[in-house]
């Protein structure tokens, strides 16, 4: 009898993995089942709000692999609307229900895959559960949300929580003329960046027509006839015919944790650099799992479709016989909203304090074409700095066309630890149509150098 390997989450890190072992293991080596409660397999969770918003009309352009095709190209079968129930690392099986058909069965595994990603914070405020309250973290919820778009017609709706997903809801509900308000607890949106840099992304948004309500924290939400119908916080009532959690989300790991699969201090699961968990055979990846953050030295729970590929890619090719390991993550992300770009790698500057460094910031104002060429845009530039050292510990971008792909650059610089000093001298490209003369990443890491050099000077 081939060995078996059971998959949880028929998305990107749990079917990277299983595409990765079986490119090294064939089908009578090596069995290969993928369970997920979801309608939808590989698909591009990013990609939810340009689908809600229309500005993506075809659903089926944001899945990569549907069970057919896994089924026909990979052998591997891949069952959705299967949630799985329990793990029972004794039995070596989990305890599968059928979500259509309403049958239970227990499904043995040799080799176990734990890829249940990220779950949405639903806070346990009185509402929560009514009508008309959507979050958006699978394809399944953004289906949804579209479908009550379409048939309610709302004209107003309520979206709490500025963080990435709140934002790109925001811009979505704007497009499509829907009078948007957002709700953050806390001083700007995007708490992700420095608050300064969170300023920018603040009057966009406004521009854009999206009302604010900060330093408001939502208490509960008033219903009629269990449908919603205003968001209440501290500050009072807003009016909702629908509303939107962008809270963040959270490892879903309630399976793994209940199962006895060590949780590590993150509140991710924890694996080593192989992906694989203390349980022999469990493996783990994606947003449920763990990484290192290169420059923290800190493990940490981040909820990005990029790092979930990898550590699949690493987990499949380990579960195949071969050998990878998985080098750690610097939290490089970015994002649109209205027509700014926003992003970031590294450390924020109360991160980078945190981790025990002293630092140095610098926050520069450029274009991202010349100046004189059509069309060049502002963009600012913020990096953070080790003091004395100069090393590169974070850097956040807000800008408009063009500005958000420079954080590559400078999330290869925190990758490999470099200076700012080594930065001033890379050579990077230049044409006007792309960049002035002195890149903002250059101009940037020239101020910050100077500002690391005049602190050395005065500590002499």
């Amino acid at each position: 009898m081939s060995e078996r390997l059971v998959v949880i989450g028929a998305d990107a890190a749990g079917m990277s993995a299983a595409s990765q072992a079986r490119r090294r293991r064939g089908p009578d080596d090596l069995e290969i089942v993928a369970f997920d409660a979801g309608g939808y397999s590989s698909y591009s969770a990013c990609g939810i709000p340009y689908y809600v918003s229309g500005v993506v009309a075809d659903l089926d352009a944001l899945i990569a692999r549907d069970p057919a095709t896994f089924a026909r190209d990979f052998t591997i079968d891949v069952r959705l609307r299967h949630e799985v129930l329990a793990i029972d690392l004794d039995k070596t099986a989990v305890l599968v229900r059928d979500l259509e058909g309403s049958s239970e069965r227990w499904e043995r595994f040799d080799q176990l895959m734990v890829a249940t990603g990220a779950i949405p914070v639903r806070p346990p405020l009185p509402g929560v559960d009514a009508d008309g309250i959507h979050g958006v973290q699978t394809l399944d919820d953004g289906v949804a949300l579209r479908s009550a778009i379409e048939a309610d017609r709302p004209s107003r709706a309520v979206i709490v929580g500025g963080g990435y997903i709140g934002l790109e809801m925001a811009e979505a509900f704007c497009a499509l003329g829907i009078d948007t308000h957002l709700v953050e607890a806390g001083p700007q949106p995007m708490s992700t960046l420095d608050p300064d840099m969170g300023a920018l992304v603040a009057h966009t948004l406004r521009e854009f027509g999206t009302t604010l309500h900060l330093d408001q924290r939502v208490t509960g939400f008033d219903t009629v006839d269990g449908h919603v119908v205003a968001v209440v916080t501290d500050a009072g009532a807003l009016p909702a015919e629908l509303v939107v959690l962008g809270l963040g989300a959270r490892p879903n790991v309630a399976l793994a944790q209940t199962a006895g699969i060590p949780i590590g201090p993150s509140g991710a699961i924890n694996v080593d650099r192989r992906q694989r968990t203390v349980i022999e055979p469990v493996w783990s990846a994606g947003d449920c799992a763990e990484k290192i953050h290169r420059v923290s030295g800190q493990r940490v729970a981040i909820a990005l479709g990029t790092h979930a590929n990898k550590q699949g890619r690493v987990a499949g090719i380990n579960l195949g016989g071969d050998y990878a390991t998985f080098p750690g993550v610097v939290g490089t992300a970015a994002t649109k909203v209205c027509a700014l770009e926003v992003a970031r790698t590294g450390l924020g500057e109360d991160e980078a304090a945190a981790a025990g460094f002293a630092t140095e910031t610098v926050v520069v104002e450029s274009t991202t074409r010349a100046g004189y060429y059509p069309d060049a845009a502002p963009i600012t530039t913020k990096l953070i700095v080790e003091r004395h050292s100069g090393r590169l510990l974070g850097a956040q971008i807000v800008g408009r066309e063009g500005a958000a792909k420079r954080i590559d650059v400078l999330a290869l610089a925190l990758w490999n630890e470099m200076t700012v000093a080594e930065l001033v001298n890379v050579d990077l490209s230049y044409a006007p149509p792309y960049a002035p003369t002195w890149d903002p990443v250059l101009i940037a890491a020239r101020k910050a150098w100077q500002r690391v050099e005049a602190t050395r000077a005065g500590s002499r």
